[in-house]
């Protein structure tokens, strides 16, 4: 197949996030807000290019105010910086549908290169006529790496919030014409 554009269907995707509280438990969130401009054979991605841009003001973990302080300049600082921009970079293929995706994620003022395995979960036609395929992301983040530091010792030992972010994340995309 050749290229084509394609476009988020964010009404059936997600972003969702997971990371460790006091070394013993996981508190996970996801992002509401985002948008991906995706040029691709969506059966080949190996020659793709993806945008992916996060509105990090839709973070979302489920407590009002642990979200209030993740938006300050403690965490996102998002008056400076309210976007998470992922741009691929290459891409290469690890077997039928699966792919390791590697790009520039900017972050905090912070732009560094992170992979992600991804998996192309199949594409068919939408009840109205739409061509649209599906994907799936994962893959880790270290908070230390972008400049987002802020944490707290326990008296116990070990810290508050765990360094790594595990990332999933899951595309709808409709084919452009």
């Amino acid at each position: 197949m050749a290229k084509s554009q394609w476009i988020v269907d964010a009404s059936h995707s997600s972003i969702d996030f997971s990371v460790k509280h006091m070394m013993i438990a996981k508190v996970k969130g996801s992002f509401h807000a985002f948008e991906a401009n995706i040029v691709a054979d969506a059966h080949d991605l190996t020659s793709a290019d993806i945008q992916l841009t996060i509105d990090l003001n839709s973070v979302d973990t489920r407590n009002k105010d642990r979200d209030a302080h993740l938006r300050t300049p403690d965490f996102f600082d998002i008056e400076k910086h309210p976007s998470l921009v992922f741009t691929s970079t290459a891409i290469t293929k690890t077997d039928d549908g699966e792919y390791y995706v590697v790009g520039d994620v900017s972050l905090h003022g912070v732009t560094r290169s992170e992979k992600f395995a991804v998996s192309f979960e199949g594409a068919g036609k939408d009840p109205w006529g739409n061509e649209k395929v599906g994907f799936s992301a994962t893959g880790s983040l270290k908070r230390s790496d972008y400049g987002l530091t802020y944490n707290a010792v326990l008296e116990t030992g070990g810290v508050l919030i765990g360094d790594e972010v595990k990332v999933s994340i899951d595309i709808e995309a409709i084919q452009q014409g």
